[in-house]
C-alpha cells in the first residue's frame, strides 16, 4: 500500500487528463478546483454506471461568476475582448482561436458551450443555487441559455447537481455548529471536568452507599410490583358484573385495538398472576441469595477502597485511548493508501450515443492514431477512475481485509494490555497482608512493566483469538449487505443464525479473556492455562458470579445515568440562560443543543472510562477472593487475605480451619 498508494487521489480532484488539481510543481499548481464543461450531462444514467460525469473536466483557479455562452462570446470577441479573455480560462489549455466554428469547438469540446455562476464545493464547481420567494434561482435568474440555441430552466441544473442543495444547507448548518463550538468550547470542558469530579465522588461514596443504593432499588422494585398486583386486583374486582367482561381472550380473538383486552377480567387476572409469580421469585432469591448479595456489596465497597489507595488507576484509560487512537490512525492511513493504489483508467467518452467504442478503455497517448475519432467524431479518451488489472490490484480487497484484521488485533491487544495492567495493580492490593502498608510502591507502573516484559505473548494470543471471531463477523455483515435483495429464505435464515452464533461466541470470548488476563496478572502463567483455571474457578462460584455481575452492572449503570443526567440538566439550564447567577456568562448560541449534547455524551464517556476501571477492580478482587477461599482456610498457617468486612459476612463456619 505504501509503495503503490497515493492519497492525493483522495485529496485532489482529477481532470480528464488524469492530472491532479492543485498539485505542486505542475501546471495545475494554482488551479485547485475542478470545472465541468457541461454539468447538464451529469444527470445522465452514465454517471451511475461509470461514476464519472461524461463531459470534459478541467482544473481552474476559480469558478465562473456569470452567465455566458460560447456563441455570444465568439460573436463579440472583436469589440469585447475582455469577455473572450474571461471565457477562455474555462477552455482547454492553449486554446485561443475564437474564429473556429462553433460546431467544431463544441464537437471537439475545446470550450464549454456555456458557463454559469458557480461556487466551489468539495473542490468542484457547482451551480450557485439560492431560493428567492420559494423559487429556485441561480444568480437571481430562473432561466439560462445552454449555448446550443435553447433556453433552459435552472431546475435542470438542480437535477444535474442532485442533492447539492441539501448538502449546501447542511454545510450552512455545519458552519453554525462550528461557531457554537468556537464560542462554548471552554464551557464544554468545564462541564466535562464537573463530570469527572462527580464520577470520582460517586466511586468514593460507593464505599459507604453501595448497600444502601442496592437495597433501595430492590425494595423499590418489590413495592412497585406490589402496587401492580393491587391495581390488577382492583381492576379485576371493578369489572365484576359489567356485561362482556367475563368473556375470554379466545372468545374475542385477535383485535388490533389492544384496549379491548383491558375490558376483560381474564386479562387483569393473568397480569396479577404473572406479577405475583415475579414477586415471589424476587423474594425467594433475596432470601436464599442474601449472603451472596452481601458478599457482592462488600466487594463493591472493597473495590472503592482499593481505588482510593491506587488513584492513578483512574487515569489509565487515557493510555488505552491513546493506544487505540494510534491503531485507528494506522488502519485509516493504510486503508487510504490501499484504496488509492490503483492506476488511472481512461475510457472513450463519445457525444454520439450509438458509438460502439463508448465506455471502452483507451490509451490517451495513442488514442489520436486510432480510427475511433473517425468513426465517432468528437470522441475523447478521458480519465474515468483509478483501478487496474494486475495481480496486486485484483487482490486489493483481500489486503483491505488483512488491514482490518491487523486493526482488530491491535485494538484488542491495547484493551488486553489495559485489563492486565489494572488487574495486576488491584491484585497487589488484595494480596497485601496489611493494607495499605504492604501495597508495593507504584503498583500501576510495576504492573504495566510486568505486562510488557513477561505477558506480551499471552495478551497477543488472547487478542488474536478475539480478532479472528470479530473478522468473521465483519465478513458475515459484508456478505449480508452484498446479498441483500437476492437471498432466499434459507440463505437469510442461515446468515442470521451464523451472525447470532458468532455474536454469542464473541461475548463469551471477551468474558473468558478478561478473566484470563486477571489470572495472568496474578500468577504469570500462559494464556491457555490461565483461561482454563479462570473458567473452572468461575464455574465453581457460578452463583456468586451471576449475583456480583448483576449488582455491579446495576450500580455502575445507575452511576453513569446519574453523572450524565445530572451534568446534562446543569448544562441545559446554563446554556438556555435559566440560571440567574450565570445568565450574563452564558454564550449566545445558534443551537443550544450542540454543546448540550456534547456535554451529555462526553459526561457519559468520562463516567464510562472511570467506571470501567472500577468494574475491572471488582472483577479482579472477586477472582482473588475465590482463590483466597480455595487456597486458605483462615488458620494461622493459612490466613485469609480478605478484608475484615468479608470475614464477618462469611461467618465462623466458613472461616474455621478445614479438616485434612
Amino acid at each position: 500500500a505504501w509503495v503503490h498508494g497515493d492519497p492525493r487521489k483522495v485529496i485532489y480532484p482529477t481532470d480528464s487528463y488524469g492530472q491532479f488539481c492543485g498539485q505542486k510543481d505542475t501546471l495545475n499548481e494554482n488551479k485547485t478546483i475542478l470545472f465541468y464543461f457541461n454539468i447538464l450531462k451529469c444527470a445522465s444514467p452514465v454517471v451511475l454506471i461509470n461514476l464519472q460525469c461524461p463531459t470534459t473536466q478541467l482544473c481552474v483557479s476559480k469558478c465562473p461568476d456569470r452567465f455566458a455562452t460560447y456563441i455570444d462570446v465568439q460573436a463579440s470577441y472583436r469589440y469585447k475582448p475582455d469577455q473572450w479573455n474571461y471565457f477562455r480560462q474555462f477552455c482547454k489549455p492553449g486554446f485561443n482561436n475564437p474564429r473556429k466554428s462553433v460546431a467544431q469547438v463544441l464537437r471537439d469540446e475545446d470550450c464549454p458551450s456555456m458557463i454559469i455562476p458557480s461556487r466551489p464545493f468539495l473542490k468542484r464547481c457547482f451551480p450557485d443555487f439560492s431560493t428567492k420567494n420559494g423559487v429556485l434561482t441561480v444568480a437571481n435568474q430562473t432561466t439560462f441559455k445552454d449555448g446550443r440555441g435553447k433556453t433552459r430552466n435552472v431546475t435542470d441544473l438542480r437535477e444535474a447537481a442532485n442533492g447539492i442543495n441539501n448538502v449546501l444547507d447542511a454545510r450552512s448548518v455545519g458552519v453554525k455548529i462550528f461557531e457554537d463550538y468556537a464560542i462554548s468550547w471552554y464551557w464544554i470542558l468545564i462541564g466535562l471536568f464537573i463530570a469527572m469530579i462527580v464520577s470520582l465522588l460517586f466511586l468514593v461514596l460507593l464505599r459507604f452507599t453501595a448497600g444502601v443504593l442496592f437495597w433501595i432499588f430492590i425494595f423499590g422494585v418489590i413495592g412497585i410490583i406490589g402496587y401492580g398486583i393491587w391495581h390488577c386486583y382492583w381492576e379485576y374486582d371493578h369489572l365484576k358484573g359489567i356485561p362482556g367482561s367475563d368473556l375470554t381472550v379466545y372468545d374475542i380473538g385477535f383485535q388490533t385495538d389492544f384496549r379491548v383486552y383491558l375490558q376483560l377480567r381474564q386479562t387483569w387476572l393473568a397480569f396479577m398472576i404473572i406479577l405475583c409469580a415475579v414477586e415471589v421469585i424476587i423474594i425467594l432469591m433475596l432470601i436464599f441469595l442474601r449472603n451472596r448479595i452481601r458478599i457482592a456489596i462488600a466487594l463493591l465497597k472493597e473495590g472503592s477502597r482499593a481505588i482510593g489507595y491506587i488513584m492513578s488507576t483512574l487515569f489509565y484509560p487515557v493510555v488505552t485511548f491513546i493506544l487505540i487512537a494510534i491503531c485507528i490512525s494506522y488502519w485509516a492511513v493504510t486503508a487510504v493508501f490501499l484504496a488509492t493504489s490503483g492506476e488511472p483508467v481512461y475510457k472513450v467518452m463519445a457525444n454520439q450515443t450509438l458509438c460502439k467504442y463508448a465506455n471502452l478503455t483507451c490509451d490517451p497517448e495513442t488514442f489520436n492514431t486510432t480510427n475511433v475519432t473517425k468513426l465517432c467524431p468528437g470522441a475523447q479518451c478521458t480519465f474515468a477512475f483509478y483501478g487496474g488489472e494486475s495481480l496486486y490490484h485484483k487482490y486489493i480487497f483481500i489486503f483491505q481485509l488483512a488491514n482490518a484484521f491487523v486493526f482488530l488485533w491491535l485494538v484488542n491487544f491495547a484493551i488486553a494490555l489495559g485489563q492486565c495492567t489494572l488487574a495486576g495493580a488491584f491484585a497487589s492490593y488484595y494480596w497485601a497482608s496489611r493494607k495499605p502498608a504492604d501495597i508495593p510502591l507504584w503498583p500501576l507502573f510495576s504492573s504495566f512493566g510486568r505486562a510488557i516484559r513477561y505477558h506480551t505473548g499471552s495478551l497477543a494470543f488472547g487478542a488474536l483469538i478475539l480478532a479472528i471471531v470479530q473478522l468473521i463477523r465483519v465478513i458475515l455483515e459484508y456478505l449480508d449487505h452484498k446479498l441483500k435483495g437476492t437471498q432466499n429464505s434459507f440463505t437469510r435464515f442461515l446468515l442470521c443464525c451464523l451472525k447470532c452464533c458468532f455474536w454469542c461466541l464473541e461475548k463469551f470470548l471477551k468474558f473468558i479473556n478478561r478473566n484470563a488476563y486477571i489470572m495472568i496478572a496474578i500468577y504469570g502463567k500462559n494464556f491457555c492455562t490461565s483461561a482454563k483455571e479462570a473458567f473452572f474457578l468461575l464455574m465453581r462460584n457460578v452463583v456468586r458470579v451471576a449475583v456480583l455481575d448483576k449488582v455491579t452492572d446495576f450500580l455502575l449503570f445507575l452511576g453513569k445515568i446519574l453523572v450524565a443526567g445530572g451534568v446534562g440538566v446543569l448544562a441545559f439550564f446554563f446554556f438556555t440562560q435559566r440560571i440567574p447567577v450565570f445568565a450574563q456568562e452564558a454564550p449566545t448560541l445558534n443551537y443550544y443543543w450542540v454543546p448540550l449534547l456534547t456535554v451529555i455524551i462526553g459526561s457519559y464517556l468520562v463516567a464510562h472510562g472511570f467506571f470501567s476501571v472500577y468494574a475491572m477492580c471488582v472483577d479482579t478482587l472477586f477472582l482473588c477472593f475465590c482463590e483466597d477461599l480455595e487456597r486458605n482456610d483462615g488458620s494461622t498457617a493459612k490466613p485469609y487475605f480478605m478484608s475484615a468486612s468479608l470475614h464477618r459476612i462469611l461467618g465462623k463456619k466458613e472461616l474455621s480451619p478445614k479438616k485434612a
